[in-house]
């Protein structure tokens, strides 16, 4: 039997509802929007590809500050990743406002291996915000036994969206005009 809710556990959900519902949608409406008379914004896939490496170096370092009950240090890395992410998804948005698609050239196998890293990045990158979010929530409310029980699913994907980001971006790089 799962527990009653407060009223500020539910406003908690329905936030994390909205942003895990809305952040996908704007996304994805704002890739067929290009900015006009506007310079495209070449300089940040590099950037953005290592604030996903940066956060993949955090999540590492947060997981080892929690397993040697560094709770204050764990926090400040958890707290960095988030922001790391969502500067993240800033510059991609710019960078895909500002500029046209770059098709992959690679042939054969290595193709392949590329669209499922990049499809299973970007399914998984959908997932892990209410993941995300809702072990963010249980951590700040103080429900540490909810917080573990998530995190077992939300670190990993999230590790994995970090981790593969960086590879989406090391292999399309030799192919930006």
């Amino acid at each position: 039997m799962s527990k009653a809710l407060n009223p500020f556990e539910k406003k908690f959900r329905l936030w994390i509802n909205i942003v895990s519902i809305s952040v996908p949608i704007v996304v994805a409406l704002l890739f067929g929007i290009r900015i006009p008379n506007v310079e495209a914004l070449t300089f940040l896939p590099p950037i953005y590809a290592s604030m996903n490496g940066i956060t993949a170096l955090l999540l590492l370092g947060a997981l080892w500050a929690i397993k040697n009950k560094k709770i204050p240090l764990h926090e400040n890395l958890m707290k960095t990743a988030v922001a790391c992410s969502l500067l993240f998804l800033l510059m991609y948005v710019a960078y895909h406002m500002t500029s046209d698609p770059t098709p992959y050239g690679g042939e054969g196998a290595i193709r392949y291996f590329y669209y499922f890293v990049l499809i299973s990045h970007i399914i998984l990158s959908v997932v892990v915000i209410p993941l995300v979010l809702h072990s963010y929530v249980r951590a700040y409310l103080g429900d540490f036994i909810a917080h573990k029980k998530i995190v077992k699913y939300a670190y990993p994907v999230w590790l994995y969206v970090a981790i593969t980001g960086v590879i989406v971006y090391l292999m399309i790089s030799p192919y930006y005009v």
